[in-house]
């Protein structure tokens, strides 16, 4: 361009800087809109990266809580069966089924039991429900109506051997042998 065009554009009202400027800033609008279907794309991808790893992150912190749920469930499970067993419980499924609802963990961290509107040390709870469920106890006594006590002679009685016993012989030894053996049998120990 010469200086008489430069005047001439000049003279008409608009400084050079200012077309330079409009052409600059057309020019970049044209490239803007060029590139920005690429932009769009790659910011569509970054974002359905960014939602996957969210997903993921949330399917991990819900596994992790189940996990500490079940090994807080099995710690349950275990001190209330440890605690029973020692209590001398031999029916200890069955005593764990009816005390398992009421049992938790209080906020320093040991296990409780809830009785009333109170809550209760574990093993107080679970002494006095043992106390008041005595049949969850072993048996104090053995046998009961109809049992009866073999007269038990208090000396040595003749051995025998168990190659003596035969098919076909005679049934007083036999019955000797019987007796022999159910003796031996009611012996405290066997």
């Amino acid at each position: 361009m010469t200086t008489e065009e430069t005047n001439q554009i000049e003279n008409e009202g608009k400084p050079m800087r200012s077309v330079i400027a409009e052409v600059l800033s057309e020019y970049m609008e044209l490239q803007k809109s060029k590139s920005e279907p690429a932009y769009k794309a790659e910011l569509e991808e970054e974002r359905r990266k960014r939602e996957t790893l969210e997903r993921r992150m949330n399917e991990l912190a819900d596994e992790n809580r189940r996990s500490k749920e079940r090994a807080e469930e099995a710690e349950r499970t275990s001190t209330i069966r440890t605690e029973l067993q020692r209590l001398g419980v031999v029916k200890v499924d069955l005593a764990y089924r009816a005390v398992k609802d009421d049992v938790g963990r209080a906020e320093d961290g040991r296990f409780v039991a809830r009785d009333g509107q109170s809550q209760v040390d574990l093993r107080d709870y679970l002494t006095k429900f043992v106390h008041e469920n005595p049949e969850l106890l072993p048996a104090r006594m053995t046998g009961g109506s109809g049992t009866t006590l073999a007269n038990r002679p208090t000396g040595p009685s003749g051995s025998f051997d168990l190659d003596r016993i035969k098919p076909g012989m005679d049934p007083r030894e036999l019955e000797q042998i019987r007796k022999e053996i159910a003796r031996i049998a009611l012996q405290p120990g066997n």
